[in-house]
């Protein structure tokens, strides 16, 4: 895939969780919430200001990120889903913790 989003949009991939069971019962994926974790594929050039200057964004590719539960618009490329998000509907970005 070798897609660039515009301005201050990013392409996520959603992180699948593991199966969900509820009381021993397993939940049919029609039923499942869908993921608001999201590994970033790529990532636009920034945000354009009125004077010209261009905002660089906080997230980049790879960043594993926390979105709304309706957050962005799916997409389909190459047979894969994916999200097509402006930056400012990322809630967080997850870090790693260094190991010593």
């Amino acid at each position: 895939m070798n897609v660039r989003p515009l301005h201050d949009r990013i392409i996520v991939q959603r992180i699948e969780e593991g199966e969900q069971k509820i009381g021993g019962i397993i939940i049919p994926d029609s039923a499942k919430e869908k993921p608001q974790q999201g590994k970033v594929i790529a990532a636009g050039n920034g945000k354009s200001k009125d004077d010209g200057k261009r905002i660089p964004l906080d997230v980049k590719a790879g960043d594993v990120i926390l979105f709304g539960k309706y957050s962005g618009q799916e997409i389909k490329l190459d047979g894969e889903e994916y999200l097509i998000m402006r930056e400012d509907e990322v809630l967080a970005v997850i870090e790693e913790k260094k190991k010593k």
